[in-house]
């Protein structure tokens, strides 16, 4: 029988020095930018009942869950999302809070992705979710706050805004199956026209199927709203389109243009999001980096009914965009190697101490001989060691 105690699962990857320096940069950046927001940081448990994900609109199928029962039988998941928790926690132990309750978190989700190639299983995410708040102002905090945390990591990027109406009121008014709504969605979300084509070629004209075509060649700037208003006429999508067209106008009054790209073809999997949602690309990677929107029915499914909206970074993503970059990620040696003789461990110790209390990077020497701990500075890149004995002794390798 095959062991496989040398090896991770598919979808996972030991971290090493310099990916583990970037991650924890990264993590640090955004959850300053988090903070000085006002927003606080959670972390909810890394395995949930199955019933925190088995909501309508989770819009996560069940084949991508890892799943394993309890000791009790019960049904469970490895987190594969961070807002259905949230959403969990925020109408439970959070409850009485008063609104709006801004938090954020940085933790890994998990799904099964068997069917792609290069995939990543294990997922570290952070981001924030402003709950009980509805409103210009409340959608305006969120994507400022979600440019300028891309921003303090990866400047070259660009928002995609759009609206999960769009496609929802067009969709329902068709007698279509599920699946074949899917097939729609995707087909627009990946801007796939031939593919749409054909399968809205099979619904016959109406005003409903021109507009589904039609929507993933919304994309662009402020004259988008224009070539939209003329399918959009009835009321619904017409107030969503305006909504949009003020908040779009809102960004660019604070000097954001550079950033944003209006994409009314954007239909994203989740089926939460009821209003305004956005994604953020960087020019280094072909996925998004950044995905989020605006759920104002998701904690109905927690008896908590409230408005929400928020947004996930991909730190995996980011990290590796940024060691793409070929900046000096690497792992910097000791400052100085505190070698300590035969009965003097402990003034060695102590000596350390002072250089770490100080902020200088310090290694203990683990070798008998002094020549054993010079060979090893030398390797190490080690410039300085200090040899404590009676009296201390510094040696300088450069």
């Amino acid at each position: 029988m095959k062991k496989y105690n040398k090896i991770t699962p598919e979808g996972t990857k030991d971290l090493l020095f310099e990916e583990c320096l970037v991650h924890r940069h990264i993590e640090k950046t955004l959850s300053s930018v988090f903070s000085l927001h006002g927003f606080n940081e959670v972390i909810t448990p890394g395995i949930e009942y199955y019933d925190v994900f088995n909501s309508d609109c989770s819009g996560i199928s069940q084949e991508v869950m890892y799943k394993m029962t309890d000791n009790h039988g019960r049904l469970m998941v490895m987190r594969p999302d961070s807002t259905m928790p949230i959403a969990r926690l925020t109408a439970t132990r959070l409850h009485g809070l008063p609104k709006p309750i801004r938090l954020y978190y940085t933790q890994p989700i998990y799904r099964n992705n068997p069917s792609l190639t290069g995939r990543s299983d294990e997922t570290i995410q952070t981001g924030i979710e402003l709950l009980g708040a509805q409103g210009i102002k409340a959608d305006l905090e969120v994507l400022v706050t979600a440019i300028e945390a891309i921003s303090k990591c990866v400047p070259n990027f660009r928002l995609e805004l759009g609206h999960a109406g769009f496609f929802r009121v067009f969709s329902q008014q068709l007698s279509i199956s599920d699946s074949l709504r899917e097939d729609i969605r995707c087909a627009i979300e990946s801007k796939n026209y031939t593919l749409l084509n054909s399968l809205l070629d099979t619904l016959g004209d109406s005003k409903e199927v021109t507009a589904l075509k039609t929507l993933p060649k919304l994309f662009g700037g402020e004259e988008v709203f224009n070539k939209a208003a003329k399918y959009f006429t009835d009321e619904k999508t017409s107030d969503m389109l305006e909504y949009l067209h003020k908040l779009y106008k809102s960004l660019m009054q604070l000097g954001l243009e550079d950033k944003i790209i209006v994409d009314l073809g954007l239909v994203q999997r989740n089926d939460y999001y009821t209003n305004i949602v956005f994604s953020a690309y960087a020019e280094e990677c072909g996925d998004a980096i950044l995905l989020g929107g605006r759920y104002d029915n998701l904690l109905e499914s927690f008896d908590s009914p409230m408005p929400a909206i928020g947004f996930a970074i991909n730190v995996d993503a980011i990290v590796k965009i940024l060691l793409s970059q070929n900046r000096d990620y690497s792992v910097k040696p000791a400052d100085i190697l505190v070698h300590g003789e035969t009965g003097f461990e402990i003034k060695a110790l102590n000596y350390s101490s002072n250089f770490i209390n100080q902020g200088i990077k310090c290694e203990m020497s683990v070798f008998e001989t002094k020549e054993q701990a010079v060979d090893y500075a030398k390797i190490r890149g080690i410039k300085q060691i200090a040899v404590v004995g009676n009296n201390i002794k510094k040696i300088n390798l450069e």
